[in-house]
């Protein structure tokens, strides 16, 4: 057996794993299948192919190897990967809008039940364990084990980063503790030795060369249609965009940004030394982060200095906690003056919003509310189910109960178990007044989905950006909570932008009040067509002015 195992690790070092599988299934017997050779397996069918029909059949050999022993290392390694692939194909089957035919999550929860220990313990299973919070959308049990795994390994950058994120979605972090905790990352992000890096330049160039750099400069991404906005309008006698692309694959949408560029680099393939003075050697004057925590970022890069001058926008509506990251930009309804202190950055505002949508490739259509069809109100939100919380659901809960027939149509757009957020208004007796529409890859299927919604409901803390643009663009007001902080006060912003100031909720109670008000009298609903016609004139798509305040802001920066 010694030798069939060297001979094993010989072909798989070849990455020969056609091989490795014939010997396994075919010539070793299966009392002779340890837990070890079982999980080798199923690696090496992950490897070999990543076909459907092989994902699915590496999960059996992955289940195979957990209870073949059980509480083995070998075991745990194999239960890691069999939630960690299980959570892989439900994943597939979401973004392809089929049903997942075969939910593994009862059966990870009953084999966590029997390993809690371990799930503490173990770096490996308390990370695979966490992605399943994150589509059960258990956000106290994501935060406790983001928690574990901070104890675990101190150095795990990436469980901090999750920690400070995912509690964006809860209101038991105050702005203090996104900055305690967003300072604490900060020393811990690598600095490398100045003997590495390439100097920084220090001269003037004819123009200003701005970068900017994001991992989500690809197809359906929010951030793109706020991107566009200032690559279409910039003036190129004045100033060179170098676009710094981190994601790996790249696609139309990735395309169409690059021509606006003076110079774009994909840098996803790089590490940090060869990323920072790629970009060094490019003589950048402003560099722009469109990420902050969120997707495959890259802090570190601006912890080490890109250019003499880095600022935050768009992507991420809080403080790094960066000393490097010199500015973030945001509007005046966003921080208070008095809040200033709690940004690690320099707070600079632009004059009326933070950032303006650059519309759809789609001719727009008037659409009367559906309630004059229905003759019942229909609410919606299509924000990621993760801003839905428990507060918000009690609150929407509220509403439908005090308004009758009325209906709630729900819609997200990142992997979610759609069970689990169902039971939760189950629990408060309206779920037959609840809606919930699969995700649509098409965008103008997406948005032809609003034609359904009377009145638009946004979440709390964590407000919607991109889904509240998208509802006002089809000509649907959009309800708003006021924030305490960058994110919570987005849809503040884009009310108050839109003169509507009537549909910014002071706090829970006042939300439910307004929601019930505005369908009673129906005056939210003669606002459609206002909405519909000032839209587009409005600060929230008018790109012109947008790009204009924006580069002067930017010159200001610069000088």
């Amino acid at each position: 057996m010694e030798q069939k195992s060297a001979d094993l690790k010989k072909l798989f070092d070849e990455k020969r794993y056609s091989e490795i599988i014939d010997i396994i299934q075919n010539k070793i017997s299966e009392k002779d299948k340890n837990s070890g050779l079982l999980n080798l397996l199923g690696v090496c069918k992950l490897l070999n192919s990543n076909k459907e029909d092989s994902i699915r059949s590496s999960i059996d050999d992955f289940r195979k190897s957990y209870l073949k022993e059980k509480n083995t290392a070998n075991a745990h390694h194999a239960l890691k990967n069999f939630i960690n692939i299980s959570v892989d194909l439900f994943d597939i089957e979401f973004r392809d809008g089929k049903n997942v035919s075969e939910n593994f999550f009862d059966e990870i929860f009953l084999y966590f039940n029997e390993n809690k220990d371990y799930f503490s313990k173990n770096e490996g299973l308390a990370s695979a364990i966490v992605r399943v919070f994150k589509r059960n959308l258990d956000i106290n049990n994501i935060i406790y084990y983001l928690n574990k795994l901070i104890e675990i390994n101190g150095n795990n950058l990436d469980a901090l980063t999750s920690l400070i994120y995912w509690n964006s979605y809860i209101d038991d972090w105050d702005q203090k503790k996104y900055l305690k905790y967003s300072k604490l990352l900060s020393e811990k992000l690598p600095s490398y030795p100045d003997t590495k890096l390439l100097d920084l330049s220090n001269s003037k160039n004819e123009k200003i060369n701005i970068g900017f750099l994001s991992s989500d400069m690809r197809s359906n991404h929010s951030v793109t249609h706020f991107l566009k906005t200032v690559l279409v309008d910039h003036d190129k006698e004045k100033i060179n965009i170098f676009l710094y692309i981190n994601n790996k694959k790249e696609d139309g949408t990735t395309k169409e940004l690059k021509k606006y560029s003076f110079k774009s680099t994909n840098i996803s393939g790089l590490e940090d030394v060869d990323a920072i003075n790629t970009i060094r050697n490019d003589k950048i004057d402003i560099m722009i982060d469109l990420m902050g925590f969120t997707s495959d970022h890259r802090l570190q890069l601006f912890k080490n200095r890109l250019a003499n001058k880095q600022v935050s926008w768009c992507g991420y509506l809080n403080t790094t906690g960066l000393d490097q990251m010199d500015y973030i930009i945001t509007d005046k309804h966003l921080i208070l003056k008095n809040e200033e202190n709690l940004y690690s950055e320099k707070v600079i505002k632009l004059d009326n919003i933070w950032n303006s949508h650059a519309g759809f490739p789609f001719e727009r259509e008037f659409i009367i509310a559906p309630f004059n069809s229905n003759k019942f109100i229909t609410f919606g939100s299509f924000n990621n189910f993760r801003k839905i919380n428990e507060k918000v659901i009690d609150v929407w809960s509220s509403i439908l109960k005090n308004i009758e027939n009325s209906k709630l149509i729900l819609k997200s757009s990142d992997v979610c178990e759609i069970n689990k957020i169902s039971e939760k208004f189950k629990k408060n007796g309206v779920v037959d007044s609840v809606k919930f529409l699969p995700h649509k890859k098409n965008l103008s299927e997406h948005l032809n989905e609003y034609k359904k919604i009377d009145i638009a409901l946004d979440t709390f803390p964590f407000n919607g950006v991109t889904t509240s643009f998208e509802a006002i663009w089809m000509g649907v007001p959009v309800l708003a909570l006021k924030g305490y902080n960058c994110y919570s006060r987005s849809g503040e912003s884009i009310n108050k932008n839109l003169n509507l100031d009537d549909l910014i909720a002071e706090n829970e109670n006042d939300y439910i009040e307004k929601a019930i008000s505005l369908t009673k009298n129906k005056k939210v609903l003669d606002l459609r067509k206002s909405i519909y016609d000032n839209a587009l004139k409005s600060p929230l798509f008018d790109k012109k002015r947008f790009s204009k305040q924006f580069f002067g802001l930017i010159e200001k920066i610069y000088t």
